[in-house]
């Protein structure tokens, strides 16, 4: 029997790490290598200021834009406008969003406050415990999409690419206001006054991909919003990367 020694294990061990960082970086350059990354994961609020029950989830989806990992999006929808108080910052394009969901998921009705995690899990927007879960479950899962979003001189420049090919996709352009705030004079919140986080104003579909090889967007954005870019299974499937630039 071979003896080693404290030390000769420790010179042993050193010697495995390097040799598998020097693995680690073969791979990068090999053929049809595709590094995996991970992205911040999305969570998206179908949300109402004429809402009763929607404040607490409101107040939440606020707490989690102070993480780094996810991207949470504030979506108001206007069914709710006809109980007194018309939401000044709902688009019918967000509630379509949600009744596609609804559709996609085989459910028959919606409901706020209501949150999409990836694009795939859907739960009540004040349950933090349910969404939180369904973040973790999310957060640091390696993905085989690279995508670099650059914003320079009033041009938005979108890079995809795989080295393995996949679904086929939609990307989404989404601009928002980090923080808004309104008196609510009348419906089911009458005299709240409502600070939001996060209030989408710009939700468009700018290019469609097979899911094989290398995708270039290039398009002219103005202002100063932030800008988050989705890259999603078709049909509403789930959201397999997204950048943010703020």
């Amino acid at each position: 029997m071979t003896t080693v020694s404290r030390n000769q294990a420790v010179q042993i061990e050193k010697h495995m790490k390097k040799l598998v960082a020097s693995l680690a970086m073969l791979m990068l350059f090999l053929p049809g290598y595709a590094r995996a990354e991970s992205y911040p994961v999305v969570v998206e609020l179908f949300t109402a200021q004429g809402c009763s029950a929607c404040p607490p989830a409101d107040a939440f989806l606020t707490e989690l834009s102070k993480r780094k990992d996810v991207i949470p999006l504030a979506l108001h929808v206007d069914y709710w406008d006809y109980l007194g108080w018309p939401d000044s910052f709902a688009s019918k394009t967000f509630s379509n969003r949600q009744r596609a969901y609804a559709r996609a998921h085989g459910k028959h009705t919606i409901f706020t406050p209501q949150m999409i995690i990836q694009g795939s899990v859907a739960t009540v927007g004040s349950r933090a415990d349910e969404v939180m879960r369904a973040i973790s479950t999310r957060v640091g899962q390696p993905s085989e999409l690279s995508l670099d979003v650059v914003r320079k001189a009033g041009m938005l420049r979108i890079s995809l690419s795989t080295a393995k090919p996949g679904e086929p996709c939609v990307i989404v352009l989404v601009r928002y206001d980090p923080a808004r705030e309104i008196t609510i004079t009348a419906g089911e919140n009458a005299g709240r006054h409502m600070r939001y986080t996060n209030v989408v104003t710009q939700w468009e579909v700018i290019g469609e991909w097979n899911g094989q090889g290398k995708l270039q967007i290039e398009r002219s954005i103005s202002g100063d919003q932030p800008v988050v870019v989705l890259v999603q299974a078709k049909g509403l499937g789930p959201i397999l990367a997204a950048r943010v630039l703020r």
